[in-house]
């Protein structure tokens, strides 16, 4: 059975907002967002996998599928320089990452065809706004050398997280078609439903098929509360059947409202269950349930309770 099928067979859960969960509910100290450098910190060597553990538990209860997301959203060069890592040191540590998931998966041998290891990788500047933007070449070979460790260390697929714009997601496309490697592609937007760039989903989603052959397996939406998207989700076209993923923002406020935040905001649980059950009925193909900042395993048990 090849990945896609594996999706199609199932419903499958992955993790919530790793970033604001270790941050703000268990007091570690992240630079620049970056949970990947504590694959380095001795003293916390067991904090991812006690993180991931508590979502895979969820998926086991509810007989779903689950998506090991990797904790290497920042591990590309420019963030990596930021927190002083070579580019030899950054295809070390994002192998690391998956090595460690490798190692997590073998504990649940019993669910090995429905456990999927993905290598995540974010955008090179602001998952927020855009400041500079690239072509479709300079983010083919910018991201190159992240994806190409991630594949080397074995991921099932890439997942290219809080894409603002159409070019860089192109650029990973290319990059992962180029290294043979399967890629989501996974956009954030804005309160009024489009990408920060101004681009619609609909036509971001129809302008990367057409460029690319239809590569990405699936898309998705992150870093956005549903009641900023879900209206752009109220019309017809066969677009919406290639997102097959959301992980949604605990909280409703814009991206500009939560940059200026000092404390989490946690959202109403039972409400973003619900809003997670309507998608359900406007996406006809969605399949991997997850969350972003402000979510922890509690949200995505809730979101169980109204899509499982």
């Amino acid at each position: 059975m090849d990945i896609i099928e594996k999706i199609n067979s199932s419903v499958f859960l992955t993790d919530g907002g790793l970033e604001t969960d270790l941050i703000f509910n268990k007091g570690i100290e992240l630079p620049h967002f970056a949970a990947f450098t504590l694959l380095d910190q001795p003293e916390h060597e067991n904090t991812l996998k006690d993180y991931y553990n508590d979502y895979i538990e969820e998926a086991i209860k509810h007989n779903a599928g689950f998506i090991l997301e990797s904790p290497t959203w920042r591990a590309n060069p420019d963030w990596g320089y930021k927190l002083g890592y070579s580019q030899d040191e950054l295809v070390q540590v994002n192998q690391k990452a998956i090595a460690q998931l490798i190692q997590l998966k073998s504990r649940y041998a019993d669910f090995d065809d429905t456990f999927l290891i993905s290598g995540c990788i974010g955008p090179r500047g602001d998952g927020y706004s855009i400041i500079e933007t690239m072509t479709v070449k300079q983010a083919h070979e910018y991201h190159n050398l992240q994806i190409r460790a991630l594949k080397n260390a074995g991921v099932d697929m890439i997942s290219a997280i809080t894409m603002t714009y159409c070019d860089e997601a192109i650029g990973i496309a290319e990059s992962a078609k180029s290294n043979n490697i399967p890629v989501v592609i996974s956009f954030t937007v804005e309160t009024n439903g489009d990408l920060p760039s101004g681009e619609t989903l609909e036509k971001a989603i129809l302008k990367i098929d057409a460029v690319t052959d239809h590569y990405p397996l699936y898309y998705m939406i992150n870093c956005a509360h549903p009641s900023h998207f879900m209206d752009k989700l109220k019309s017809g076209g066969s677009w919406k059947n290639r997102i097959r993923g959301v992980r949604a923002n605990a909280s409703c406020k814009s991206h500009d409202e939560l940059d200026q935040s000092v404390e989490l905001d946690t959202g109403n649980k039972e409400e973003l269950g619900k809003l997670y059950h309507i998608l359900k009925t406007q996406l006809p193909d969605l399949k991997v349930f997850g969350g972003c900042c402000g979510t922890d395993v509690s949200h995505i048990r809730t979101i169980c309770e109204h899509v499982l």
